[in-house]
């Protein structure tokens, strides 16, 4: 009999020990599968804006670099624009002509002044000939799917512009060949004004080759290098306005019982040690269709839209930096 109780003490005790772990696996369990507290992680944002040249040329140097702080009216960047220095050279070529002309209409054509102007429409007409040809050239190029369209039509430019120059030139040889009369003379102080715009209009390119900071903020990246060519309107840099500084949250519209438009609340920043900032929504949109959606049951009686809220520190954070991550405990 003494075998079969100890035997029968033994099962008794395997089963409390059974039990004993079942229950401690429960606790555990229960303590550890339970649902925490939600969490919103944001992202801290800025406004930035792009510095870009109205004209193409090659980057001749830096005033600045990365992570440098700059005011408004700073040189950001100096270009090198050699076509539009021609450009300007060209322009007031003309307008020195045209103010010849002028002038000479003004106090009357001589012989020599005659011959001039006879010799201008001549190169005019030169010009002319020259832009025709490069104009059918580029034409039978673009046609072929060789040239741009944008090439085309700069020779399409250049060919009526060159119309244009030996009509001019005719007209003033007309006027130097006929006498000067008070139409002419009309003619003539139209053409130099026309010619002081045309100057007017390179300097302000040549201003373009100075990029200058339109307000202050933190040089954030810089895209091309020093000796590289950059197109019109190629982003050369980007500026961080830090004093436009928000933060963005992708919250599910359940979680949004707090974050109302005007709202105030209170997040951490971990980067900073786990500061505490206040803040206020001031933005509040729906992501659309396209962004998560979450069944709220299996069968699916409705989903959870995704919502963007944008809150903005309420006093100046310290040290905050764009793309440091902001936290909400819910």
């Amino acid at each position: 009999m003494a075998p079969i109780k100890s035997q029968n003490s033994n099962m008794l005790l395997a089963f409390l020990t059974l039990l004993g772990v079942i229950a401690i696996v429960a606790v555990v369990g229960f303590f550890m599968l339970r649902k925490g507290p939600e969490i919103i992680q944001g992202q801290a944002e800025v406004t930035e804006y792009r510095v870009s040249s109205k004209v193409p040329g090659r980057i001749l140097e830096f005033r600045v670099k990365e992570g440098q702080s700059v005011n408004a009216g700073d040189t950001l960047a100096i270009l090198e624009a050699p076509d539009v220095v021609a450009k300007m050279e060209q322009a007031r070529a003309a307008e020195a002509a045209a103010q010849a002309q002028n002038e000479k209409a003004i106090k009357g054509a001589r012989e020599e002044q005659i011959q001039a102007a006879y010799e201008m429409w001549q190169k005019a007409q030169a010009g002319v000939t020259i832009a025709e040809k490069s104009y059918k050239r580029v034409k039978n190029l673009y046609e072929q799917g060789v040239m741009p369209a944008q090439k085309l039509d700069e020779v399409t430019a250049q060919r009526d512009a060159a119309i244009a120059t030996e009509k001019a030139a005719k007209a003033q040889y007309t006027m130097a060949k006929n006498g000067a009369e008070r139409e002419d003379k009309m003619a003539a102080e139209a053409l130099v004004n026309r010619a002081k715009g045309a100057v007017a209009e390179v300097e302000s390119y040549i201003k373009e080759t100075y990029l200058i900071a339109p307000a202050a903020g933190e040089v954030s990246e810089i895209f091309p290098k020093v000796g590289e060519l950059v197109g019109t309107g190629a982003p050369i840099m980007n500026i961080a306005e830090l004093n436009d500084m928000w933060v963005t949250f992708n919250v599910r519209e359940d979680l949004l019982k707090n974050l109302t438009m005007g709202a105030e609340f209170e997040a951490v920043v971990p980067a900073l040690d786990n500061k505490t900032v206040r803040l206020k929504v001031y933005y509040l949109k729906d992501l659309g269709t396209y962004a998560a959606w979450k069944a709220t049951k299996t069968t699916g009686q409705f989903d959870l839209k995704t919502f963007e809220v944008k809150a903005s520190p309420m006093e100046k954070v310290e040290n905050l930096r764009p793309g440091m991550s902001v936290i909400i405990n819910k």
